[in-house]
């Protein structure tokens, strides 16, 4: 299961009424640390197929998400479930950093 492009007006649809967990990695284009999590990501997004969703929001093209989350840094990672936020947080990390943070709020 690739990633998951999510807009302002999918957000709700694709993240809170998603029926497993979903991390959102709020991003941009211009973004280098963005960039380098990105692959890891797409990655754990195979990897964990069936068990989380992996949803990316560009924060250009989607403010009021980013907004209502209160992002104020990217790459802003957070974790929903059963429509509520359960962790959240901000920056690159490797891939073994992110799946541990992922796996444990699961």
């Amino acid at each position: 299961m690739a990633t998951v492009a999510v807009t302002d007006d999918t957000f709700d649809a694709e993240v809170k009424n998603s029926d497993i967990p979903v991390v959102v990695d709020f991003w941009a284009e211009w973004c280098g640390p963005c960039k380098q999590i990105g692959p890891a990501l797409e990655e754990l997004s195979d990897e964990l197929a069936g068990r989380v969703k992996i949803a990316k929001v560009d924060v250009d093209s989607n403010p009021n998400a980013a907004a209502a989350m209160g992002v104020r840094g990217i790459p802003a990672l957070f974790i929903f479930k059963d429509g509520e936020i359960v962790s959240n947080r901000a920056g690159a990390a490797p891939k073994a950093a992110l799946q541990s943070w992922i796996e444990g709020a699961l």
